[in-house]
């Protein structure tokens, strides 16, 4: 075999030997990804979750109040005239394509915050029945930007609410980095959306979240995590219907991931964040 196709074929093969989680183990660094494995324990996966997988660790997920629907394999759904929500609302069941970071952090997310996520499709399904598919209600742009991009900052104790009333005014030197040592134990940053999650893996300068501050009680960070996840659920979810939250004009702020404390090691010089092209100031009212 010439010398040229030999190196080739040992190219795909180390290729193809690459575990299909790399991309995940790589970026334990960044909290958000690592509190994922400290739950799930994608690291230590030999294969694809997919939806069979998914459905495994909804069982070994503690019993909710509000159950998790059935992952399906989207190529194994019947054709149908119902849009993705409606097959989740009518069918109790999340279409999940294989081998999609998209759609796996999308299901964790559901094993983590079921009563949310099924109040989401139930207001889209809501507006879907009102208005139709197309075109689509705001409320249902400021959903899915939410599913996609939120961020939840959980607010434990007053020093939480100063670092939040910073964060709203776009003062990112004073929150993020002078604030420093508040970030894990007055304000807990959770991703919610899964497309941040996904893109978490290859992060890049400009990766930006949209963020929803809740509070939540005293003592909070010695819960475990399924108690924490639970008081989350609930309190997330009765603040979105308490608030018509996705009705109001811009209902989320706006949080540029990378400068989070422990999501990411760019941010631990203060230089980092006087890229203002990134931490960008607020722009006058009008």
């Amino acid at each position: 075999m010439p010398p040229i196709i030999l190196l080739a074929t040992n190219f795909v093969c180390l290729f193809m030997s690459l575990p299909w989680n790399e991309p995940f183990t790589l970026q334990l660094s960044c909290e958000p990804i690592a509190h994922l494995d400290t739950q799930f324990s994608i690291s230590n996966m030999p294969t694809w979750p997919n939806a069979q997988g998914l459905n495994l660790l909804k069982k070994q997920q503690p019993v909710a109040q509000i159950s998790t629907p059935e992952f399906v394999c989207q190529d194994m759904l019947a054709p149908s005239d119902n849009y993705y929500e409606q097959i989740i609302n009518k069918h109790a069941q999340i279409p999940t394509r294989a081998n999609s970071w998209h759609d796996l952090f999308n299901g964790l997310v559901w094993l983590q915050y079921p009563k949310t996520k099924k109040l989401l499709n139930k207001l889209h399904v809501d507006d879907i029945e009102q208005f139709g598919l197309s075109p689509r209600t705001p409320q249902r742009n400021h959903i899915t930007h939410f599913d996609e991009c939120g961020v939840l900052l959980l607010i434990e104790g007053d020093k939480g609410k100063s670092v939040t009333g910073l964060l709203t005014e776009h003062k990112w030197y004073e929150a993020l980095h002078n604030a420093r040592n508040a970030w894990g134990i007055s304000v807990h940053a959770r991703m919610f959306g899964h497309a941040n999650y996904e893109m978490l893996l290859d992060p890049f300068i400009g990766l930006t979240g949209k963020w929803l501050a809740i509070e939540v009680e005293n003592g909070f960070s010695l819960l475990s995590i399924a108690q924490q996840n639970a008081e989350v659920d609930e309190r997330l979810s009765a603040a979105i219907t308490n608030t018509e939250l996705f009705k109001q004009p811009k209902p989320l702020f706006p949080l540029p991931l990378l400068g989070l404390p422990g999501w990411s090691e760019l941010n631990q010089e203060p230089q980092f964040y006087l890229n203002r092209e990134y931490f960008r100031p607020k722009r006058p009212s009008k």
